[in-house]
């Protein structure tokens, strides 16, 4: 997709429907040094610089190891032709460690199955950063967005302004590098075994200190349907466990329970810029890591379809504005994920891959662990 980049349509497991469409909808990249060569900057990198257009071809042996499917694409130019990129997106399979085991003390014997997962992946050059977006498929149900962030980090020269480490660490004898974020907004779009969803939110509640509970010991997982748009605007609390669960309540597991899947989100900050500030107004969805909204046809941008110098207009906090209900609905869901990146010379000439993403895991979307059919046998080459 020429702003969204990689795009996964109608994702289901053993027939089964997950998700209609997940993508990345948006991200923004906000500086927080003052120096007026970067303190302007908070570029939104995949509608401002339409990011699919800049994919990369890759290279078997380089990008992508094993035996590959590589699909190509066809691109629009600005002067109205085709483009051709070659293996452009890159699938292949490969081995993840451990699925499950078990060592029976009795019996002295041992149970394990070999992990595989399915890897769909893309690159993107974006000026000086290099962004490779990998969707992993495991064999247990789990799905997971990693982000690899690498490439050439933004520099100022150390002489043309006094050393602030605070705000602009130094990574070279003559060069700085300001303190910033990329954000990201990842839209998804649920078909959780077709039919309508609801959103719950969940997290750990300490138990009171009492005569039920007298060693102070004890907590509990407590849900909480979040109905419509306003309670659904939700952040991150990983001291707390915080997680959120998507379900079909008209279809019911073997335990009589509704089918789920859950967020598992990674520890992220939401946006640091101040509530009025241009970057918020711009990119207002980073003010949470959860929103959740009924399906609308055209709503697919999270900072709004037009967002070359816009000041806002039509994205997640307008778009959720009405406060619609989303209690049993066509279940979109948003979530942001940010990395805050200081520099350090390690990150000088070429930064290594820092990563970023989330984890949807199934929670009752099966009677029991799906994985009990792996093949004993264990292989290696």
């Amino acid at each position: 997709h020429p702003v969204n980049g990689l795009v996964l349509h109608q994702l289901s497991l053993q027939d089964r429907p997950i998700l209609y469409r997940a993508a990345l909808s948006e991200m923004v990249v906000p500086y927080g040094d003052s120096d007026p060569m970067h303190s302007w900057k908070h570029v939104l990198d995949a509608s401002e610089y339409n990011m699919g257009q800049l994919v990369n071809s890759l290279k078997l042996g380089c990008d992508c190891v094993g035996e590959i499917h590589y699909f190509d694409i066809d691109q629009v130019t600005h002067e109205g032709k085709v483009k051709v990129v070659e293996n452009a997106i890159c699938m292949h399979e490969e081995d993840y460690g451990i699925q499950w085991k078990h060592y029976d003390s009795d019996s002295q014997t041992t149970e394990v199955r070999r992990s595989r997962r399915l890897v769909i992946s893309s690159v993107f050059t974006i000026g000086n950063y290099d962004y490779g977006f990998y969707w992993y498929l495991y064999l247990d149900g789990t799905i997971q967005m990693e982000v690899k962030l690498t490439g050439i980090v933004g520099v100022s020269a150390l002489e043309a302004r006094p050393l602030n480490p605070s705000q602009s660490p130094q990574i070279a004898p003559e060069l700085t590098s300001p303190v910033h974020q990329h954000v990201f907004s990842f839209r998804l779009d649920w078909e959780l075994d077709g039919g309508s969803n609801a959103l719950y939110e969940n997290q750990i509640e300490v138990l009171p200190t009492d005569a039920a509970n007298p060693q102070g010991t004890q907590f509990q997982s407590v849900s909480r349907h979040l109905t419509d748009e306003a309670s659904a605007k939700r952040n991150i609390a990983p001291e707390v466990s915080r997680n959120w669960k998507v379900t079909n309540p008209s279809s019911l597991n073997g335990l009589g329970q509704p089918v789920g899947y859950k967020l598992l989100p990674q520890a992220s900050p939401p946006l640091f810029a101040n509530q009025d500030s241009v970057v918020v107004k711009r990119a207002g969805f980073g003010k949470h890591h959860v929103w959740a909204t009924p399906y609308a046809d055209g709503e697919l941008h999270a900072a709004g379809p037009y967002t070359v110098m816009h000041k806002g207009q039509q994205g997640l906090p307008e778009i959720t504005a009405g406060n619609r209900d989303i209690s049993d609905c066509d279940l979109v869901m948003w979530h942001t994920v940010a990395i805050t990146h200081v520099p350090r010379p390690e990150d000088w000439p070429v930064m290594p891959v820092e990563y970023c993403g989330f984890h949807l895991i199934p929670v009752g979307f099966f009677d029991r662990n799906p994985t009990l059919d792996l093949p004993s046998s264990c292989y290696t080459k």
